[in-house]
Parts: structure tokens; C-alpha cells; sequence
């Protein structure tokens, strides 16, 4: 009877085992790989208007009669809505209750937004014509204040996009790692494209022929290629957003998901108090990546803000404000962006195997910091043989460099590609593995990771103007700040930062980017 009985117990056990087995497979269905493909393509989008920024509007704001000096500071609003907007944005989507779905209001809303903001930015100079500005004078108020308000909402905007498509690029994955990884790759490979066509569109001089249209009394040339660029970033962004929104779906909302302390009527963003009190707690390990990666971005963030307008003025000679030379050295600047992200795309590719060959990622980190350090150093050495090198015609005017120097500033351009790489990538991932070994949360260390770069962005636009004009103007002394900081940043990473275990190496793979 006792066997029997045990039989009948074991036999009891069996059916539910057997029922779970059976049922849990429907419960997660793998996301087809196209609509991956088709979400992380709207990078390509949002990724072409954010290369334009980089490569033509700082000149551009120069041209509309901002001072060098003060140019930088259009450019808080990158650091300000990467620190505001991601976060609130981040906590409403998770919780929107549309039947639209969580992240597509989101998506749709910031891709209205950019359109919004590029008409803006393209079109400052004729609606600062038609409301009043004099021409004849080098500064026009109407139309840098319609430009400065459409760059910040264009900015916002990025944030509002970039934001919602890699949620929900991990909502479709379903906490599948190697689709994740899949899935970052494809959105980091789109990014690349992106940056790739912008560029590529920024040095092309004549891009102004396809929209005839954007030529005016107030719009010349240089100004007329930038409008054409942003009408062919609207384009290509609003045919991807629709495609990706109409053929992809998404899980809607669900009280079940969230306490209800933290419920959408609440009116409460805890988010930001959890972020700035995890500063209180962090583990030594993260507290060393916040210093690493803010001295990373001391040192990038004044070649990103003036690359172009270093290629115009210090290696061209040119000015914002006369002639065509500035111009043409914009244009190669363009180009030299465009090399950088070839060998970005490259790089990053390869990010597992540099891992292996130098010995580990806090080496690698540390290494590519060295390169990023000489390279901002021989942006002097180059500019100081370009100026020593200068050429003039027979009435004066200054002539294009030589072709060596050229081939200098754009080599220089393509090397910096292989430690943006890293940027965009490995923080990141140890951010990811520092947290997991501490415990915290995933989402509220790239939070805390995020103030690191911010914050430095921020300092950087509200000194390198000021700083530079203390030694007479020109970029050089914002760039030797930086070499100084990514040096410093490189001992940092290889000497103090904990090295993660093999078992944390694939977690590379699923590092994200940043603008």
C-alpha cells in the first residue's frame, strides 16, 4: 500500500510539470528579427540630423552672427535635455496607458517634434528676413532667436526618440540576452549609416541644386546646403517612423506592472530621486567609472562642439564671416566626420577582439585614451604647420592648405574614430557589470553613468568659449584641455578601475551610445 501510495503521490506530481512545460513556450514568443531591423532603423534617422548638428551648425550660428566665444552655449541643450528629458520620458513610457501602445506615442511625438524644429533651424535666416533683420549688419536677432528655439526643441526631441526605440527594442526582445545583443547591433550599425549619410550630405557642396527653393536673398549657399540636408533628414526619418510604428506592435500598459505608488496619475517622478540618492550608496568600482568617464568627456566634448569650425579657422584659415575658404574647410570637416565613422563602425565591430588582444577592457579603455590624448595634442602640431605653411595669392587672399596638411587634419579625424568607439561603448557595459555585482539596478546605474557625461558637456559649454577667447580665440586651448583630461582619464582606467571577470566580457556587446 506504501508503494502504491507513492506511486499515486509521484504520479499526482507528474500532470503539472508536464502542463507548465507545455504552456510556457506560447508565453514567450521570440520577436521576428525584421522588426528589430525595422525599429533600431529609425537610429539611421534620428542619427543623420544629429550628424548635421556636429558637422554644420556651429559654423552656421557663426554665420548668423553669433561670437565664437558664445557659440558653445547653444549647446546646453544637448547635456541639459540628456539629463531632464530621458529620464521623465524613460518613466512615462514605461507606464503610458495608450491603446497606441508604451513607447510609439513617444516615438511618433518626438519624430513631429524634429520636423518641427528642422523647419525652425533650416528656415532661421528667411523668417529673420521676413520679421525684420537688416542684412547689411553681421548680426541677425530675429533669426538666431528662431534658431536657437528650434535647436532646443530639436534636441529635446532627439532625447524623446532615442530614448522609447531602445526600450522598445528591449521590450520586444522579451529578456532575451543574445536578441538584445542582437538587437543593439543592429541599432548601433544603423547609427553608423546615419552618421555616415549625414556626413557625407554635409560635405557635399551642391546638395542646395535638388531644392532649388532653398536658395534665398537671405539663405547663401552655405545656409541653402543646410536646409537641403535637414529636408532629406525629415524625409528619410518620418518614412522610417511610420513604417517601423505602423508594422511593429507593442504590449500595452497594465496597473499589475507597477505599485500603486508609482502609478501615471501619481503626478510623481521618483526617478529623479532615486538617481541623484544613488550617488549616496554607489560601490567604489562605479564611483571610479563616474571619474573615468566624466575626464573621457572633459576631454571629447570640445572636438565634438568645434571639429568643423577647427578644420575652417585653424587649419583652412578662413572666417565665418568672409569669403569661401571657411566654408571649404567646413566641407572638409564634413568629410573628415565621415571617415570617423567609418572607422567607428569598424571598431566597434571588433570591440571583442581588442578586448582579448590588449588584455583586458579597463586596458583597453585606458589605451584608447592615450590615442584620444595624442590625437587632440596633434590637432596643435597640425594647425601650427598649417599656419606656417599658409599660402596667398597674388591679391592676398588666403589659399586653401596643402594636401599634406589636409591629409593630416582628416587622418587625425579617421584615428579619433577608434576611441569613440570606446566611448560609446564600454562604460556602458561596465556600468552594467558594476551594478549586477553590487546589486542595484540596471536602469538606475546608466542613469547615475548618464550624469557623468552630462554634466562635463555642460561645463565644457559654459567655459570653452570664455577659455579660448582668454588666448586670443581659436580652438587650440579647449583641445589642450582635453588632451590633459583624457591622459589623465587613461592612468585612471588602467590603474584604479576593478577588472571584470570573463564571465562579464560578452556583457561588452550590449554597451550602448551617446550624443
Amino acid at each position: 500500500m506504501e508503494n502504491g501510495t507513492k506511486q499515486n503521490k509521484h504520479q499526482q506530481k507528474q500532470p503539472p510539470s508536464t502542463t507548465m512545460q507545455i504552456q510556457a513556450p506560447p508565453t514567450v514568443l521570440p520577436t521576428p528579427t525584421w522588426k528589430l531591423i525595422l525599429v533600431a532603423a529609425i537610429a539611421a534617422g534620428v542619427q543623420f540630423g544629429w550628424a548635421l548638428q556636429l558637422s554644420l551648425l556651429t559654423p552656421y550660428v557663426q554665420l548668423l552672427g553669433i561670437p565664437h566665444k558664445w557659440a558653445a552655449y547653444i549647446w546646453l541643450c544637448g547635456p541639459i535635455s540628456g539629463m531632464l528629458v530621458q529620464p521623465i520620458v524613460g518613466y512615462y513610457s514605461d507606464r503610458c496607458q495608450s491603446s497606441f501602445g508604451r513607447r510609439r506615442p513617444y516615438i511618433a511625438s518626438g519624430a513631429a517634434c524634429v520636423t518641427i524644429s528642422v523647419i525652425l533651424i533650416g528656415f532661421a535666416a528667411d523668417i529673420g528676413y521676413k520679421a525684420g533683420d537688416d542684412m547689411t549688419k553681421h548680426l541677425k536677432p530675429r533669426a538666431v532667436t528662431v534658431f536657437v528655439i528650434g535647436f532646443w526643441i530639436l534636441d529635446v526631441a532627439n532625447n524623446m526618440l532615442q530614448g522609447p526605440c531602445r526600450a522598445l527594442l528591449a521590450d520586444l526582445c522579451i529578456s532575451d540576452t543574445r536578441r538584445m545583443r542582437s538587437a543593439n547591433a543592429f541599432f548601433s550599425f544603423f547609427m553608423a549609416v546615419g552618421n555616415i549619410l549625414g556626413y557625407a550630405a554635409g560635405s557635399y557642396n551642391d546638395l542646395y541644386k535638388i531644392f532649388p527653393f532653398s536658395k534665398t536673398h537671405a539663405c547663401d549657399l552655405y545656409c541653402a546646403n543646410l536646409k537641403s540636408c535637414f529636408i532629406i533628414s525629415i524625409a528619410l526619418l518620418i518614412s522610417i517612423t511610420v513604417v517601423a510604428l505602423t508594422l511593429v506592435r507593442e504590449k500595452q500598459w497594465t496597473p499589475e506592472e507597477f505599485s500603486s505608488e508609482e502609478s501615471p496619475s501619481s503626478g510623481k517622478i521618483p526617478v529623479f530621486g532615486e538617481l541623484f540618492g544613488a550617488l549616496k550608496d554607489l560601490p567604489r568600482p562605479m564611483l571610479i567609472l563616474l571619474l573615468v568617464t566624466c575626464l573621457n568627456w572633459i576631454a571629447w566634448f570640445p572636438f565634438i562642439l568645434f571639429d568643423t569650425d577647427w578644420m575652417g579657422r585653424e587649419i583652412y584659415g578662413g572666417d565665418a564671416n568672409t569669403g569661401k575658404l571657411y566654408d571649404q574647410g567646413v566641407r572638409a570637416g564634413s568629410l573628415g566626420l565621415l571617415l570617423n565613422s567609418v572607422v567607428l563602425g569598424l571598431t566597434s565591430i571588433a570591440v571583442e577582439y581588442l578586448v582579448r588582444g590588449v588584455g583586458g577592457v579597463k586596458v583597453l579603455w585606458g589605451v584608447v585614451n592615450f590615442v584620444l590624448s595624442i590625437g587632440l595634442v596633434m590637432t596643435v602640431v597640425v594647425s601650427k604647420v598649417a599656419e606656417h605653411q599658409r599660402r596667398y595669392g597674388s591679391n592676398g587672399q588666403v589659399l586653401p592648405p596643402s594636401a599634406g596638411v589636409k591629409a593630416g587634419a582628416l587622418s587625425l579625424f579617421s584615428v579619433l574614430g577608434i576611441p569613440l568607439s570606446i566611448t560609446y561603448s564600454i562604460p556602458f557595459a561596465l556600468a552594467s557589470i558594476y551594478s549586477s555585482g553590487s546589486g542595484a539596478g540596471q536602469g538606475l546605474s546608466l542613469g547615475v553613468l548618464n550624469l557623468a557625461i552630462v554634466v562635463p558637456q555642460m561645463i565644457v559649454s559654459v567655459l570653452a568659449g570664455p577659455f579660448d577667447s582668454l588666448f586670443g580665440g581659436g580652438n587650440l586651448p579647449a583641445f589642450i584641455v582635453g588632451a590633459v583630461s583624457a591622459a589623465v582619464s587613461g592612468v585612471l582606467a588602467i590603474v584604479m578601475l576593478p577588472k571584470p571577470s570573463k564571465d562579464d566580457a560578452t556583457k561588452l556587446t550590449l554597451g550602448g551610445s551617446y550624443h
